[in-house]
């Protein structure tokens, strides 16, 4: 059974596991827990949107009490998302959040902040699998082919320097944003 750290991490790999009918993996998710044993086991059902299939997933989820989100977990890597999956995912995030960003006036930078914060999450979840002593994710650690795919296209973006390098670039971006003028509330309501 999948374990998974946090309901985030859940819904993360619900999404990046789609419908066999192609679509993209969305459905209303209704949840419920089970006791299993002794595990706590959380259980996501529901109809995918493009085929009416019915969807199930079922996680263990771990003991340790989750950290808050945009977190996706403690310490250990994730054993359900491998690292090239979460490098997908922190480059979709950061791309929208970059380029949203530097196409916009810096009183509106602020409504990307969420997609750079979910970009560092990522980030740092790849960084878990380095081992302790080694300057780079081992090709070892990618087990899902498209994780896979995005190691080989590029392993140097697997390097402790390159993942840390991106770190602290989202981190300054976010700083950014923090200190960017924001609209005061009800700014722009009625214009017309």
């Amino acid at each position: 059974m999948l374990k998974a750290r946090s309901s985030l991490e859940a819904h993360l790999y619900m999404d990046l596991h789609p419908c066999e009918c192609g679509g993209d993996g969305d459905f209303e998710r209704r949840h419920h827990l089970e006791q299993v044993g002794e595990d706590i086991v959380a259980v996501y059902e529901g109809k995918c949107r493009a085929c009416g299939r019915d969807r199930r997933f079922a996680f263990v989820m771990a003991e340790e009490i989750p950290p808050p989100p945009p977190a996706y977990g403690g310490t250990e890597p994730s054993e359900i998302i491998d690292p090239g999956e979460f490098a997908e995912v922190a480059s979709r995030y950061g791309n929208w959040g970059s380029l949203g960003a530097l196409n916009s006036p810096a009183s509106e930078h602020h409504k990307f902040r969420g997609a750079l914060v979910s970009a560092l999450a990522a980030l740092e979840e790849v960084l878990k699998f380095i081992p302790e002593g080694q300057d780079a994710v081992p090709a070892s650690a990618l087990t899902s082919e498209r994780g896979k795919a995005r190691y080989q296209k590029d392993p140097d973006k697997f390097s402790r320097e390159s993942l840390e390098f991106r770190v602290e670039a989202t981190h300054r971006a976010l700083a950014a944003i923090d200190s960017s003028p924001t609209p005061p509330a009800g700014a722009g309501a009625g214009e017309g």
